[in-house]
């Protein structure tokens, strides 16, 4: 019972420190499961036990899991993290992120996986079999570790697309290949890839795949049907999930990680109303599985098998993995890509492992070993040597890396609009035409549907969440407008976002009561001086468009603004400068002579102004 609960508190406990000090949680849970595990049996407790003993020890009558108990403990966690990422994957997006991911998890793993294998195999001397399930739990580079790196680092936005795409698409796909390595040496046996091998792997792909997606669609017609009461949602999602695992590992061992991903998926692109309340409960199931998990692994991991790494090989296999075989895979992807030269070299300095690669490393490292495979004692630690290796190097200079490369983004120039309401959805497409990155958030889903539908990237999200400080898609965002028709939502999301996401400039609406007793100024960051949302809702509905009037000077643009104002079907908006720099009116303020110049536009939205 106080190992149980040490672990979970533990758990928390690095999950707290990694978000104080922005560093991927893994590397302090990683540590703490050295800490209470061989590094205790060795310089710490006397009597050689461990801290935290996570398999039953029957010399010293302690221990959390009999038998295989762990094994079957981990392989059950890794099905529901793996389920929760692929949630994550929506079509519509794997679509825009270009041909470099699809390379990235194809060619690139592929590069990976060669390359890793004959390094183990040289300087090592490990069999073929066992380098190629080495080389096969190194291609993942895990969302958990890369999402908190990129979240503190503002990057160019396809930098980030890459990695962060390339870490939750390479995840069921390195587990999968671990899968079917891991099987050709127990199918195969000493034979080789014989025809039993390849029949066990085509049954892992059939029973895999057809039980995630019957069963993903079954669980989406119960939801919607209103089969399942609310209160039971999340759970009796996850007693499927467990269910789906369990019934492909019985028709297909091995396959119940795939049937978890395909299920995951699925859902994920599914029509259903809850997928974000499904989304959430995943996520803080995940973190504290991930957070028990680490330090088990960790803890279970003997000083015996730390010291089979303290030769100079191993330092020889970690270098070449990351500064010849990752930059090769990476530079292989991206050739004839849009992708600039430092922006290949970040992406190659980023490819920190995680989860999938420690958990299922761990798992057949210790089915190996109990079958006497020669040489398996050396899976685990070393594919734990590559998990803490990058993770800690990544962690330590990726934000320095990405300055010297020139990937750091000094000014962030993108602009996040709370409120995806026709107004709204009229100003996004006009900053977009003019070659701006715009993002919408809105709690209605009709809003976002309809600016989707527009090819505007928009998301449901409620802002009293902390759901979009983590967004890594935000990374390029450097401007906030609170357009809703709440002011007091409008006000929050200035004061709880404009840190991060308004560094140039946070606007808001002013509601009718500041309008009527002119109790605002340029000062208070507001969107327009003279309208309030439902004079904006009036006027885009009558007349549906923003345009822009020509302005040469300081007398013609006063002159013109006035104009504007004075008719209640147009609203002005902003000035755009010969430069491309669109500037909200009231934050000109007396600096509008200094902006205007010969080619200036005074942009509005409304009834067409003739001069």
């Amino acid at each position: 019972m106080v190992e149980l609960a040490g672990i979970i508190i533990l758990g928390i406990l690095a999950q707290w420190v990694a978000w104080k000090f922005k560093i991927p949680a893994i590397l302090p849970l990683i540590l703490i499961g050295l800490l209470v595990g061989p590094i205790a049996a060795e310089f710490i407790n006397e009597d050689g036990t461990k801290w935290i003993e996570p398999i039953w020890n029957d010399e010293h009558k302690r221990g959390l899991f009999p038998g295989e108990g762990l094994f079957y403990f981990v392989s059950l966690a890794i099905s529901i993290i793996l389920f929760e990422g692929g949630l994550t994957l929506k079509r519509s997006e794997i679509r825009n992120v270009g041909p470099v991911i699809t390379k990235l998890i194809t060619v690139g793993a592929a590069v990976t996986f060669f390359g890793a294998a004959v390094l183990a195999h040289y300087l090592f001397g490990l069999s073929w079999d066992l380098c190629f399930l080495f080389s096969g739990l190194i291609i993942v580079t895990g969302p958990t570790v890369i999402t908190p790196i990129l979240r503190n680092i503002p990057l160019k936005r396809d930098v980030s697309t890459v990695l962060k795409w390339e870490g939750i698409l390479i995840d069921p796909i390195g587990a999968l290949v671990a899968v079917l390595v891991f099987e050709f040496i127990f199918v195969g046996g000493e034979v080789g890839f014989t025809k039993t091998a390849l029949i066990e792997f085509g049954k892992i792909v059939l029973f895999g795949t057809t039980f995630g997606f019957t069963f993903a669609h079954a669980l989406v017609f119960a939801i919607n049907k209103k089969f399942i009461p609310h209160y039971l949602l999340n759970v009796v999602s996850l007693s499927v999930v467990l269910l789906v695992f369990i019934e492909s590992e019985i028709f297909a061992h091995e396959s119940g990680l795939l049937a978890v991903v395909v299920m995951g998926m699925v859902i994920g692109n599914s029509k259903l109303d809850s997928i974000k309340e499904l989304l959430y409960f995943k996520e803080s199931l995940s973190v504290l599985l991930i957070s028990i998990l680490f330090i088990l692994l960790s803890a279970n991991i003997n000083y015996d098998d730390l010291m089979l790494l303290y030769r100079w090989e191993t330092l020889a296999l970690f270098l070449v993995v990351v500064l010849i075989i990752r930059p090769l895979a990476v530079f292989v992807s991206a050739q004839g890509s849009k992708l600039k030269m430092n922006e290949k070299m970040f992406i190659s300095w980023v490819g920190p492992r995680g989860i999938v690669a420690a958990g299922i490393a761990s798992l057949f490292g210790s089915k190996l070993r109990a079958e006497d495979v020669v040489g398996a004692e050396y899976i685990t630690p070393l594919v734990f040597m590559i998990v803490l290796g990058t993770v800690l190097l990544n962690a330590t200079t990726a934000r320095l890396f990405a300055r010297v490369s020139g990937v750091f983004l000094i000014k962030s120039e993108g602009i996040l609009i709370i409120g995806a309401s026709k107004v709204s959805r009229l100003v996004a497409q006009y900053l977009i035409d003019n070659g701006r990155h715009v993002v919408l958030v809105d709690s209605n889903q009709n809003n976002v549907s309809e600016a989707e539908q527009m090819g505007i990237e928009a998301h449901t999200e409620n802002i009293y969440s902390d759901t979009l400080k983590d967004n890594v898609e935000f990374s390029d965002i450097g401007y906030l407008l609170a357009l809703t028709g709440n002011a007091d939502i409008n006000r929050y999301a200035v004061e709880k976002f404009g840190a991060q996401f308004g560094e140039n400039g946070s606007f808001r609406l002013a509601s009718k009561a500041e309008l009527e007793n002119g109790s605002i100024s340029p000062e208070d960051g507001v969107f327009t001086l003279s309208d309030d949302f439902n004079n904006l809702i009036q006027v885009s509905e009558n007349y549906p468009e923003i345009r822009e009037i020509p302005v040469k000077d300081l007398e013609s643009y006063n002159t013109i603004l006035e104009n504007i104002k004075s008719d209640k079907d147009r609203i002005p908006l902003f000035l755009k400068t010969s430069r491309d720099v669109i500037h909200i009116i009231p934050s000109l303020d007396d600096d509008v002579e200094k902006e205007i110049d010969a080619k200036s536009k005074l942009v509005y939205l409304g009834k067409q102004l003739t001069i």
